[in-house]
């Protein structure tokens, strides 16, 4: 028998071949072997090519440069404080090279919301390379495509453009470029306009310089910043993570600007008062008490302006306004902050008539000009709670403050509300219907929580309620037809008061016994009645003219005008508690996972 491992499949068949064991080979068989003996041989052929090609190109790749890979928000180091190491040794390390990484100035020849308004027309895939532009802003978001194309959310003043880095328009600069640039980072960028071929209006660099690295670790803005705490205390944070919430001070400040013009144009005169004075009044409220060193003298943080405002009236500037912040040391809820801003006109020759008139052209007017309606959509309960439409449709509701609350509650008030009768009746009515009133349980204050819990509740849209018992106004002038009560109004919205006027007292001799009756008051624990203002009274001798006077409340109107339900969100810095009291190492726990958010 032939040796198996010296046998060879013969090119031909034949009768009397056989195969590698001695036994009679078939033709069906040599076939068989023949064809897979070619497949074979095909096979190694085909390894032996692809062999050659990969080590050609490994010796191609030796012979290129190493490229390194660009750095983006998905390579970004997830460790808050190991993110603030590096970023702080990658501004020494600058420093070290003679680096300035805090340059003194970017001269920019556009602002991005121009430029957006500018270029949106330009078709998909235009591109203006003949035209410099210069722009800055912060970087929201940057995304690597590979070696040579980075893309960059760039944000400023409320308006984003995306940034294309295409490393054709820089050179050998790029790579560098890029990966200096981090998520949060402060950027000047001169390039030219365009639009990608998906027709987004971009900015085509040729430079891009980190103008103000952010050494820490920048909230995410597409899961934006949720910690509410957080936002409240670092504003800037909220302002970088949510950029909504800038549209909210945005509207403010249309808010204001727009009531500025409208007592402007009516030949307002807008004036300032001091905000510390050696008594508070204009108000009844609990101040902020504060010591002058030089003087040694007790000082209050002013409540209102309204007696500063009514001797200018007496001078003879008869149409005078104050835009500014109030101090009230009192409690902090949704809708109160301990400082909060006001505007206050006083009007000569005009009653609060008038001022109702004036209240209902100025906030319809206000509510067609931001929102293109007199009806809009408010959330009382937050944006996940039902809405309720809030009609500024002139004229405005009107309820009389006593015949309003007799005809909810079903019963008689005493004609004479100053007795100690009326007192019993007021809180005989309180205890029946559950409404609390903390000591000291005065006429005064015992109608307030009534009116609060049984008038105040109804007035969704906006609602006058008018003709305030005396008691409950010594700064207002008696009705002309009902006895016992006085000519003012407070507007509420949303169950809210937005706005207080009335026809000012200007009788001198009313006023102080007025006053005396709110030192009395005072004396006995009402620490939100009025003191004795000698110096008011002595104004009012000079003679005030028929006045009417008017004050609303800058922040609730925001509120409504932007949708929130809370005050914070309408007050760039809010008062908070102190940081102790949330449990210190909690709080800080909270601030590092805010910071650690990504996109």
């Amino acid at each position: 028998m032939a040796d198996p491992s010296s046998w060879v499949l013969p090119e031909k068949y034949s009768d009397d071949l056989l195969d590698e064991t001695g036994a009679k080979l078939s033709k069906s068989e040599w076939k068989r072997r023949v064809t897979q003996a070619s497949k074979e041989k095909k096979l190694a052929e085909k390894k032996a090519r692809q062999a050659a090609a990969a080590a050609a190109a490994a010796a191609a790749k030796a012979d290129k440069p190493a490229v390194a890979a660009l750095d983006d928000d998905a390579t970004e180091e997830t460790d808050p404080t190991k993110y603030f190491e590096n970023r702080v040794k990658a501004v020494m390390a600058a420093k070290a090279r003679g680096e300035n990484p805090y340059p003194h100035k970017f001269a920019t020849t556009i602002q991005l919301p121009a430029y957006v308004a500018k270029y949106k027309d330009l078709e998909a895939g235009e591109q203006l390379t003949d035209t410099e532009v210069r722009l800055a802003g912060r970087v929201e978001r940057k995304a690597a495509s590979g070696a040579k194309l980075v893309f960059i959310d760039l944000r400023s003043a409320g308006s984003k453009v995306q940034v294309m880095c295409d490393a054709r328009n820089f050179g050998d600069a790029f790579q560098g470029a890029m990966n200096a640039v981090k998520r949060g980072d402060i950027v000047g960028i001169v390039g030219f306009p365009g639009k990608s071929k998906r027709g987004e209006l971009s900015i085509f660099p040729t430079s891009l310089r980190v103008l103000t690295p952010c050494l820490h670790m920048a909230p995410g803005t597409r899961t934006g910043l949720k910690d509410q705490e957080t936002r409240y205390r670092q504003r800037y944070l909220d302002l970088i993570a949510n950029p909504a919430v800038s549209d909210i001070f945005r509207t403010r400040s249309r808010i204001i600007s727009y009531i500025r013009r409208f007592f402007d144009d009516r030949d307002f005169l807008e004036v300032e008062t001091p905000m510390m004075d050696k008594l508070a009044g204009g108000a009844t409220a609990r101040p902020f008490i504060t010591h002058h060193n030089d003087l040694n003298m007790q000082l209050y943080m002013r409540i209102a302006p309204e007696l500063y405002l009514k001797m200018l009236v007496v001078g003879g500037m008869e149409r005078v306004y104050e835009i500014g912040k109030q101090f009230r040391n009192e409690g902090i809820d949704l809708t109160h902050n301990p400082e909060f801003t006001t505007i206050e006109t006083y009007q000569a020759y005009a009653d609060y008539n008038d001022v109702m008139a004036m209240t209902e052209e100025l906030l319809s007017g206000l509510a067609l000009r931001l929102t293109g309606s007199y009806v809009i959509g408010y959330h009382p309960d937050g944006p996940e709670g039902p809405e309720v439409q809030i009609d500024f449709t002139p004229p405005f509701r009107r309820i009389s403050m006593v015949s309003g609350l007799e005809e909810v509650l079903g019963v008689k008030m005493p004609a004479d509300l100053e007795s100690e009768e009326a007192r019993l009746f007021l809180l005989d009515q309180c205890r029946r219907r559950g409404v609390e009133c903390p000591p000291p349980q005065s006429t005064a204050r015992l109608l307030d929580k009534l009116v609060g819990e049984f008038l105040e509740t109804g007035c969704t849209n906006p609602t006058f309620i008018c003709d305030h018992p005396q008691i409950m106004s010594p700064l207002a002038k008696w009705h002309r037809s009902l006895p016992g009560m006085t000519e003012r109004f407070e507007l509420f919205v949303n169950c809210r008061e937005v706005c207080n006027a009335y026809t000012e007292l200007n009788d001198p001799l009313r006023q102080r016994e007025l006053f005396e009756q709110q030192a009395a008051a005072k004396a006995a624990g009402d620490d939100e009645a009025m003191f004795v203002d000698e110096n008011f009274c002595t104004a009012l001798e000079y003679g005030l003219p028929p006045t009417g006077g008017w004050g609303l409340g800058i922040d609730r109107l925001t509120m409504l005008f932007t949708d929130t339900n809370n005050i914070k969100e309408v007050l760039l810095f809010p008062a908070m508690k102190p940081e102790q009291a949330r449990g210190g190492e909690a709080a800080a726990h909270s601030t590092a996972e805010s910071m650690s958010t990504t996109n």
